[in-house]
């Protein structure tokens, strides 16, 4: 893959849950095929109904809500708080979790990583006026949560996304300056 690859929303392969309860699209990964071999992987899942969640053991996973009125999760039998758009949530992937939907069908956005080969860093922004942060991980995420999101990368690269595109940086472990402008999810993944 390129330094700096942009990844547009209408060409996610869409595949099946690992439980079958559904479908995902997946967005980006590091390696591996199917539901095996990634060190990381990020994706988009539609939910029509309460129900249980595909377990991943050794992985951990960080949830939010991207459209919906959001989702009650119940983690290893303890009710947690009620996700809301834009909220992230983290589990260990091997939990037993299940959703209660607030009210109809919810869209959802999901990292799911190795802690014992990544570390990863997650937030969301709404930025109306440029945001900049700096840098090293070994990979940058910037996904779109809005019909447009501006992205800077230094001084030489600038990338327009549409809603639920993504850019990906691979960075060779120096320090970045990269600015946002838009509702955007920043992710920052480090191999150990």
């Amino acid at each position: 893959m390129n330094p700096l690859t942009v990844l547009r929303a209408a060409d996610y392969p869409r595949m099946p849950w690992k439980n079958g309860g559904g479908s995902t699209e997946e967005i980006t990964r590091d390696a591996g095929e199917g539901l095996e071999g990634f060190g990381w992987r990020l994706s988009i899942a539609d939910i029509g109904e309460s129900g249980g969640f595909s377990q991943f053991e050794g992985y951990q996973r960080i949830i939010s809500v991207l459209q919906g009125a959001g989702m009650n999760l119940q983690v290893d039998g303890a009710h947690t708080r009620a996700l809301l758009p834009f909220d992230a949530f983290a589990f260990r992937g091997e939990s037993a979790v299940s959703c209660t939907l607030l009210d109809g069908p919810i869209r959802d956005f999901n990292l799911i990583y190795a802690p014992d080969r990544y570390r990863a860093r997650l937030q969301w922004l709404a930025a109306t006026t440029p945001q900049r942060f700096f840098t090293s991980a070994t990979t940058v995420l910037v996904f779109s949560a809005s019909e447009q999101v501006h992205v800077g990368v230094g001084h030489t690269h600038h990338e327009h996304l549409g809603r639920y595109d993504c850019l990906q940086l691979s960075n060779a472990d120096r320090l970045l300056e990269i600015t946002v402008t838009g509702r955007c999810c920043v992710i920052e993944l480090s191999a150990v």
